[in-house]
């Protein structure tokens, strides 16, 4: 569970890179890499003559996707697949209703989020995601793939689909409607036990995503190739925001980055926060980029209860940008649409792998990213470096840069948030999540400068609307995002 703003971005190590080959110039490099060691005081940065170590770079400085091109399985309404589509579903004899999560995974899986991924997962796949947190490309790769990404099945649908040999079913919502095929079909054993521990590192009870997705979930997994009807709305006012891979990567080329850097978060963004994008954006410059752009980029899906509605976060948000904290033409806000399942160092894998799909060559991770409090124990369930740390040797991921260790804390001689100096550090307080929402809970005022005073006053509100009538003693639970 994160307790202060602290982040980390990770440049590969200098490559040397000769001035001449076979005789010829070698062209300038598109990509600089900084080397940072020791002590802070040291600011050995070096401009690379190189691409880093494994990033390749398109046109415009956007990484390619895994796999080497983005998987999009939305039936195009060109030359009427979708109709025909839509008619093949209809027909299928055999449906598999589809929950809030199925929903979301779907709408992930639509939109490549999970490149190279083609679908539901097959059980090689699966357990290549379970035992190696990631699976092999067809070219023969390694590609990340850290939480599964499955659908479940009970006894009576298995029993009925393996008896008519069917090969595709259809997918569909709450009220029977198709949404999508999934063909070329395969069902195996869902084994409940040993996917939580080895996603979760435990077993214990009271995990969120477990409590949602998994324990009331069928005890087979059906796995195939997907084809999504039509693109995946939730009408909630937000769809706006909930921008593909390939649209973000249009902006990007739109607004002519030369690279992005991404940032996740399911909280409202604090001043400390803001520092740390708009201080890497700083460094990016320094090491020879034109123009960096930030992908803000809350998480979407299904949160456990306590946490702040996605409405609330984008409200917030928008009062971010808003208010200047952060500039609005170097930075993208969109949603990432995918559930939050808090596992730690093994979940924070998937949403960097992820970013990269979008187009994000540097990524920035905090403080025990994905990470939450231990269900039954008065502790953090997981290390809280040990998020950081992972993502530094991950199979799949050398491609991506992750920048060096800062803490920033509300400085109370300066009256803002600042990075943390150890020398002074009497000056220095932290503010957690929890005591942040504490604060907006009972209207008490955060030091000034900690966060926007609109974006704080959004944060109250909220919290404010959940306040039962005065006869009613306690406050009804925050409804999950």
């Amino acid at each position: 569970m994160a307790t202060q703003a602290a982040f980390v971005v990770k440049f590969p190590q200098q490559l040397a890179r000769p001035s001449r080959v076979q005789g010829r110039p070698v062209p300038p490099a598109q990509v600089g890499i900084a080397v940072t060691r020791g002590s802070p005081g040291n600011k050995a940065v070096a401009a690379a003559a190189a691409p880093p170590r494994g990033v390749r770079c398109r046109a415009g400085g956007l990484i390619e996707p895994d796999g080497g091109k983005l998987v999009e399985l939305v039936a195009p309404e060109e030359g009427g697949r979708r109709a025909a589509l839509q008619r093949e579903a209809a027909a299928l004899p055999h449906r598999v209703r589809l929950g809030r999560v199925d929903t979301e995974w779907v709408h992930v899986l639509s939109e490549g989020w999970a490149s190279p991924l083609r679908g539901f997962m097959r059980e090689n796949e699966f357990l290549q995601a379970l035992h190696f947190n990631a699976v092999r490309g067809d070219d023969g790769t390694m590609v990340n793939m850290s939480v599964p990404i499955v659908l479940a099945v009970d006894d009576a649908q298995r029993r009925a689909i393996l008896a008519s040999g069917a090969t595709s079913v259809a997918l569909v919502d709450d009220h029977d409607r198709p949404v999508a095929v999934l063909s070329d079909i395969e069902i195996y054993k869902h084994n409940k036990e040993e996917r939580i521990a080895r996603t979760w590192g435990t077993t214990a009870r009271g995990l969120p995503y477990v409590d949602e997705a998994i324990t009331n979930a069928g005890d087979w997994l059906i796995g195939g190739d997907l084809e999504v009807i039509e693109p995946i709305k939730y009408n909630d006012g937000l769809d706006q925001y909930r921008l593909s891979p390939a649209q973000l990567r249009e902006e990007f080329a739109r607004r002519n980055a030369d690279a992005v850097f991404a940032f996740q978060l399911r909280n409202p963004v604090h001043n400390g926060h803001a520092l740390l994008m708009t201080d890497t954006r700083r460094r990016l410059l320094e090491m020879g980029y034109k123009n960096p752009v930030l992908l803000l980029h809350p998480l979407g899906g299904f949160t456990k209860a306590d946490d702040v509605p996605l409405s609330v976060r984008m409200k917030q948000h928008e009062k971010v940008l808003e208010e200047g904290v952060l500039n609005p033409e170097s930075t993208v806000v969109a949603i990432f649409p995918s559930p939050m399942h808090y596992a730690g160092p093994t979940e924070v894998q998937w949403h960097a792998k992820a970013r990269i799909n979008a187009g994000a060559n540097f990524y920035i991770v905090g403080r025990d990213p994905a990470g939450m409090g231990h269900p039954i124990e008065k502790r953090d369930l997981y290390d809280a470096d040990h998020g950081k740390k992972v993502l530094s040797m991950a199979p799949g991921l050398e491609r991506l840069n992750i920048l060096p260790f800062k803490v920033a804390a509300y400085d109370r001689k300066h009256n803002k948030m600042n990075f943390f100096d150890p020398s002074r550090k009497e000056d220095f307080l932290f503010i957690s999540g929890t005591k942040m929402r504490g604060l907006a809970k009972n209207r008490e005022s955060p030091p000034d400068g900690f966060m926007c005073p609109g974006g704080w006053k959004v944060l109250v509100e909220y919290y404010d609307s959940l306040t039962p009538p005065e006869d009613s003693p306690k406050l009804r639970e925050a409804v999950a995002a």
